[in-house]
């Protein structure tokens, strides 16, 4: 069986500036893979290309085993904003979003409610989305995208906006949520922490022009909790990547 994404030697450039240089992943069907690397090496980038809208100027991009470059629609997508249209209520947000990719209004209807009930939002089905809090407007965003017919979900530093204890919440309910519904996942995240609570693997990538520095195994068994922040292996797993990205961060820029 194809992965559920290949990246092969991806380069681009905006002009005359390199920022990915033959960046190669994969992500395996029901994997959770986050990628990380220091501010401005390109991650945001990468995730463009993949969904295809950004061009590369090299590389191959598969998606379930087919080429996929500057083909949009076939990942699910969840930005670090949620992005939800204010002139819908909440369930009218995620109901837009499966009608979009082909399920039948009632449907969509009744499966909008339905997973607004599983993740505590079911009294809000008919607010406004700014009337929630920040974390309960990704609890939303998250489930547009999960409910998405892409095997592929592409999140992109989806808690980075919140703070520090709401993160930590939304990290231990996403870890809960795709360990129930396992897809093929790849995280951007710059939290070292939260690529291994809720990681298989991480790739690490180099400064700008990015390159993968090493990916690493995350060891932890799951179901996983929060408290393996706790645990010496942890915090010896932890400090590895962080000497990686050092040289990398002091070579590093502002950007994508």
């Amino acid at each position: 069986m194809a992965p559920a994404l290949e990246v092969r030697d991806v380069v681009k450039r905006y002009g005359d500036k390199e920022v990915l240089a033959g960046v190669s992943l994969t992500v395996e069907d029901g994997e959770f893979v986050s990628l990380i690397g220091p501010s401005g090496s390109g991650k945001s980038t990468l995730l463009k290309v993949i969904g295809g809208l950004e061009p590369a100027e090299q590389g191959e991009i598969r998606i379930d085993g087919r080429r996929a470059e500057g083909r949009r629609g076939l990942i699910a997508y969840m930005p670090q904003q949620a992005s939800l249209l204010p002139w819908r209520t909440v369930a009218g947000n995620i109901e837009l979003a499966l009608g979009i990719a082909g399920v039948p209004r009632g449907e969509a209807k009744r499966l909008a409610r339905e997973w607004l009930g599983r993740v505590g939002l079911a009294d809000y089905a008919d607010a406004w989305p700014h009337t929630l809090s920040g974390g309960m407007q990704q609890r939303v965003s998250f489930i547009r995208a999960l409910l998405s017919p892409q095997k592929l979900m592409c999140l992109d530093e989806p808690f980075g906006a919140l703070d520090a204890l709401t993160r930590q919440h939304m990290q231990e309910w996403l870890l809960s949520m795709w360990e129930a519904n396992r897809r093929a996942v790849l995280l951007v995240t710059h939290s070292i922490e939260e690529a291994l609570l809720l990681s298989d693997r991480i790739v690490v990538l180099s400064a700008r022009p990015a390159s993968v520095l090493r990916e690493l195994a995350v060891p932890f068994g799951r179901p996983r909790s929060a408290k393996l922040w706790k645990t010496p292996e942890f915090a010896e797993l932890r400090d590895a990547i962080y000497d990686l990205l050092k040289p990398a961060a002091a070579g590093g820029s502002d950007g994508a």
